[in-house]
């Protein structure tokens, strides 16, 4: 198989284009983003991406958590040609970067989970599915065509559900599950609490239950004809119960693919996930969406790749805004990164091109990063690579 042209070349693509007059739809920094996209939504869906758990110290200890770990560049190390290339869990992959679940993103775009989809499959870069998504599993998977695809579930109290649910998953083409632990209930958020603002009472990123025949089979009436019923059984059923480490067979009863699971912090999970047989964890704190004051993400992932490392796949997401920054966490041992809010936001300002422009933004700067600092395949990427403040 022939080295693909490099993820770099987009920074070329760009001057070319100015030549013309042409200037990127907006801007290609990730950490500008943020900014750009608060301007453009009304307050209650940008407070629902943007914001974090508490006080937001969680989210802005993920941001630190990367600043004090710093690239060490080395020189004369024929660096010239990369190549990115991965597989996990089976899925092979062209660059370490995988499309984290989020959920409800037709609160920024129309078009929501349809138009990431398609960019996705467009790079062909995995995307990973929220159950709380505004389109349903069909809709989705159809989208992203031949694309890579997991689906992430949040893990629903009745077990019939929860069952139809992954049927349509596995059905629709999704191999990879990942099954998300923390977010069992919502945390005290008040970006979200100042507006009054939650997605789900008014039946958007319910498309997947309200489309599920094991969830509206009790319903007197389709959500369609009677939303307040529909959502009140919603709620009831996805949020207040928190599973236990004996409930895991039940997954592998019920999926027969590589199981994820997601929201790993501590070493003892890590290998409690291990001894259960899982194939991977997503080293993660939600992006701070969960608990207010928690350890950066970052600082979490050496440990456990130190605990699990050589016996499940072991992924990161949380505070993930440039190509420095997944350099850094592919270093410390991660097989691929997550990235969740810089797309969204990306679909916020430009739909599926602007989600397609900040994840080519994101490949460049990684590729350019590894070409710059000496690293010419991510099994060079090492602890070496860095230093620590």
């Amino acid at each position: 198989m022939s080295t693909p042209p490099p993820f770099g070349a987009y920074q070329s693509e760009i001057y070319l284009q100015g030549l013309a007059d042409v200037v990127p739809p907006f801007s290609t920094d990730g950490t500008r983003l943020d900014d750009l996209v608060r301007e453009r939504l009304e307050p209650g869906p940008y407070g629902y991406v943007a914001g974090g758990a508490g006080s937001g110290d969680t989210m802005r200890n993920n941001r630190e958590a990367l600043r004090r770990w710093q690239i060490v560049p080395r020189m004369l190390t024929g660096a010239t040609d990369r190549d990115l290339r991965t597989s996990v869990l089976g899925t092979s992959m062209p660059a370490p970067i995988m499309l984290a679940p989020v959920g409800v993103q037709s609160i920024v775009h129309p078009e929501g989970e349809l138009a990431t989809a398609r960019a996705a499959a467009e790079l062909g870069l995995p995307m990973v599915m929220s159950t709380a998504s505004s389109h349903t599993i069909e809709e989705v998977a159809a989208a992203n065509g031949s694309g890579p695809r997991w689906f992430q579930l949040y893990w629903p109290n009745e077990n019939e559900v929860a069952v139809s649910i992954l049927d349509r998953a596995k059905a629709a083409g999704f191999t990879t599950l990942v099954v998300t632990l923390d977010t069992w209930t919502l945390a005290w958020r008040p970006h979200d609490l100042d507006q009054s603002y939650l997605p789900f009472i008014r039946g958007v990123g319910t498309a997947i239950p309200f489309s599920d025949p094991a969830f509206c089979a009790p319903l007197a009436a389709s959500p369609a004809e009677d939303l307040n019923m529909a959502v009140l059984r919603w709620v009831g059923m996805f949020t207040g119960t928190d599973r236990r480490w004996d409930d895991l067979p039940f997954l592998r009863e019920h999926w027969d693919g590589p199981i994820v699971l997601k929201g790993i912090q501590h070493v003892a999970d890590a290998r409690r996930a291990a001894e259960a047989g899982m194939d991977g964890i997503v080293v993660s704190n939600h992006g701070g969406r969960q608990v207010d004051g928690a350890i950066g993400s970052l600082d979490a992932l050496p440990g456990i790749v130190a605990a699990v490392g050589d016996r499940l796949a072991v992924l990161f997401d949380s505070g993930v805004r440039t190509g420095a920054d997944v350099l850094k966490a592919l270093a410390l041992g991660a097989q691929a990164v997550l990235v969740g809010r810089p797309y969204v936001y990306g679909l916020a300002l430009g739909g599926q091109d602007g989600v397609k422009h900040v994840l080519r933004s994101l490949l460049a700067e990684l590729d350019l990063a590894m070409a710059l600092s000496g690293h010419s395949s991510l099994d060079q990427l090492t602890p070496d690579s860095l230093t620590h403040l």
